[in-house]
């Protein structure tokens, strides 16, 4: 069973052509932040559907580039964006960033990766949780030293 909140940011996310309403939680985020700079090397897991991405191809400039990593199939949406790959894979079966084609770390790691819900709200937390940690586990391979990281987590007393 598939939930959309149809608030005033999906509003907002139709009206300005963006995939999902959680781009403003990004930008939020961003604009305190000051995570994602004009050149940086972006790597989104768990991209899809992408506003995420749509944000930070914006944002990185032509100089710029963006990987989104998703097991979702490939947004065909994201195509026309220039600085932009995206790849269909299981983040956790890729062992070194030459899997993707890229010689040096991201200076930005993004993750808005959810597990598959049930519904169990413990359940969901916990699965939320341990994609959390498996992609902490994965940073040293994929983030550059001092380089910024943004992931989302489910509420819990746990997190």
């Amino acid at each position: 069973m598939s939930f959309k909140v149809k608030d005033h940011f999906y509003n907002k996310a139709k009206k300005d052509k963006f995939l999902a309403r959680s781009v403003y939680k990004l930008e939020e985020i961003d604009k305190k932040h000051k995570v994602i700079e004009k050149g940086d090397r972006v790597l989104d897991l768990g991209y899809y559907p992408g506003s995420w991405i749509q944000y930070t191809s914006k944002k990185v400039g032509e100089k710029g580039l963006v990987v989104g990593i998703d097991i979702q199939p490939v947004n065909k949406k994201l195509s026309p964006l220039e600085n932009v790959t995206t790849f269909e894979n299981d983040i956790f079966e890729i062992n070194s960033l030459e899997d993707i084609g890229i010689e040096s770390p991201f200076d930005v790691v993004l993750s808005d990766m959810a597990p598959k819900t049930t519904g169990m709200k413990s359940v969901d937390q916990d699965r939320s949780l341990a994609l959390v940690e498996n992609v902490f586990e994965s940073l040293p391979i994929f983030l550059r030293r001092g380089g910024n990281f943004i992931i989302k987590v489910f509420d819990s007393q746990d997190a």
